[in-house]
C-alpha cells in the first residue's frame, strides 16, 4: 500500500476509533489510550495525524462541515428540506456523526462553542435566501429567522429522539416539522410540490457514498 494511501487510512481509522469512544463514553470518559486500543495502532502514529484529544475532537466536529453543504437542485426550498433529511438519516448510521453532534450539545472539558450551530444555520440560511429570490417563499419569511428556527429545531427533535430511541424514529419527526412548518412559508403554489417523507431521505441516501467511504474522502 503506497505511504500516502496508508497515512490516509491510519487517519480515518484513528477517527472513527476516538468518535465511537466519544459516542459511547462522551469526551471526558474517553481517553487517547482508550483511542490506540480501538484502533490498533502505535501512539506515534496518532501523535502524527493528531497531536492531542483536542485536535481529534476538533476533527470530527469538523467531519460535519461538507455534509452541511447544499445538495444540487431546482427548487432551493427542496433543498433545504433534504440538507436536514440527508443529515438525519447520516445521524441514523454514522458513528463519526453522532459523536460530531455529542460533542457540539454535551457539557464537558471539550467545547466547539457555536460553530457547529452556526454552519448549519450558514448553510441552511444560504439556501432560503435563494428559494426567496425565486419566489418559492411566502413575501413576509425571514429566511434568516427561519434558518435559526430550523437549526434549533432539529437540535432539540434528534436529542429527544435519541433519549427515547436512539434515533430511530428521527427522520419521522424531522419530516413532521417540516409538515408543520411549510404552511407559514412556502408559496401557495410550491407547497403541494414539496417532498417531505421518509422515502426521499432514502432515495437521497442511495444517491450519495457510503459513510465509510465519505470518512476516507473527506478527512483525507
Amino acid at each position: 500500500m503506497p505511504r500516502q494511501e496508508r497515512a490516509v487510512r491510519t487517519r480515518a481509522l484513528l477517527l472513527r476509533s476516538a468518535a465511537e469512544c466519544i459516542k459511547e463514553h462522551g469526551y471526558d470518559g474517553s481517553s487517547t489510550t482508550d483511542v490506540l486500543r480501538r484502533a490498533g495502532v502505535t501512539r506515534g502514529a496518532l501523535y502524527f495525524h493528531f497531536p492531542s484529544k483536542e485536535a481529534l475532537a476538533d476533527a470530527i466536529v469538523e467531519y460535519q462541515m461538507p455534509l452541511l453543504r447544499p445538495l444540487p437542485g431546482d427548487c432551493s426550498l427542496q433543498s433545504a428540506i433534504d440538507l436536514t433529511l440527508s443529515y438525519a438519516r447520516m445521524l441514523q448510521k454514522d458513528v463519526v456523526l453522532q459523536a460530531a453532534v455529542r460533542l457540539a450539545t454535551e457539557e464537558t472539558s471539550y467545547q466547539p462553542g457555536t460553530r457547529p450551530y452556526l454552519w448549519s444555520q450558514q448553510s441552511v440560511a444560504d439556501l432560503l435566501h435563494q428559494a426567496r429570490n425565486k419566489g418559492e417563499l411566502l413575501p413576509h419569511t425571514d429566511p434568516d429567522e427561519i434558518a435559526v428556527l430550523i437549526v434549533g429545531a432539529f437540535t432539540g427533535i434528534q436529542l429527544l429522539s435519541q433519549l427515547s430511541c436512539g434515533r430511530s424514529d428521527l427522520l419521522f419527526r424531522v419530516c413532521v416539522l417540516w409538515r408543520a412548518l411549510l404552511p407559514g412559508i412556502a408559496a401557495p403554489g410550491l407547497l403541494l410540490r414539496l417532498r417531505t417523507d421518509e422515502k426521499r431521505a432514502e432515495e437521497l441516501e442511495e444517491a450519495d457514498a457510503a459513510p465509510e467511504d465519505r470518512l476516507l474522502h473527506d478527512v483525507g
